[in-house]
């Protein structure tokens, strides 16, 4: 199983939330956001990824889900990555449902790469979740994904800065929009912000996830 960070909140679990960060950060990177979330009754578990060679950096070794080829809409991309890490998200799901968390319960969220993995995820899991965020983020949509009908009605809450640098914002535009057209329930929230959380969509989070 992942190496990973859990924050429990001070009344018993009733929620968890497993929140996936982004390429070459690690669990501890989206752990300050717990008590600005503001969420008594929400676990929340913050996964390491691991550590492998990038090809988009030179082959750096870093922590990342998959390994990716190009920004280009069109590049290959490592479908035997983001396969392995569905899998490992599937155990931290698993592992809460053995504590007594319900599978509709349990959010899952991802910030750019870790939100590839978030969506990829849910969107194929057999047992409806309660929702998933995917923050700056996409899905490779030039490929057809096999999704599960069991989470055709969960809760999306996508978002994208119009300034972004890394993910562009058309790809989280584009991914938005092809959910909605598949009979998706998708919010979309766009800011006027670089490869980042803003306060803005931090209060759009709290509003959604209450």
């Amino acid at each position: 199983m992942l190496e990973h960070i859990i924050v429990e909140p001070p009344a018993p679990a009733q929620n968890a939330i497993i929140w996936l960060h982004g390429l070459g950060a690690d669990g501890h990177d989206f752990e300050p956001l717990v008590p600005q979330l503001g969420l008594p009754n929400t676990r929340f578990i913050f996964p390491h990824a691991p550590i492998q060679a990038v090809t988009i950096n030179g082959g750096v070794q870093m922590r990342a889900w998959f390994d990716i080829h190009g920004l280009d809409i069109n590049s290959r991309v490592d479908w035997d990555g983001i396969s392995q890490a569905e899998q490992n998200i599937i155990q931290l799901i698993k592992q809460e449902v053995k504590k007594g968390i319900a599978y509709h319960n349990i959010y899952l969220a991802g910030f750019s790469q870790g939100g590839v993995v978030a969506l990829y995820t849910g969107l194929r899991f057999k047992y409806q979740l309660a929702g998933v965020m995917g923050l700056s983020t996409y899905l490779p949509i030039h490929q057809n994904i096999n999704f599960h009908p069991a989470n055709q009605a969960t809760p999306l809450f996508i978002a994208h800065g119009n300034q972004d640098n890394v993910v562009p914002y058309m790809f989280g535009q584009m991914t938005a929009e092809n959910l909605k057209s598949q009979g998706y329930h998708v919010t979309w929230h766009h800011y006027n912000m670089a490869h980042q959380v803003c306060p803005e969509e931090m209060h759009d989070m709290i509003k959604w996830l209450n």
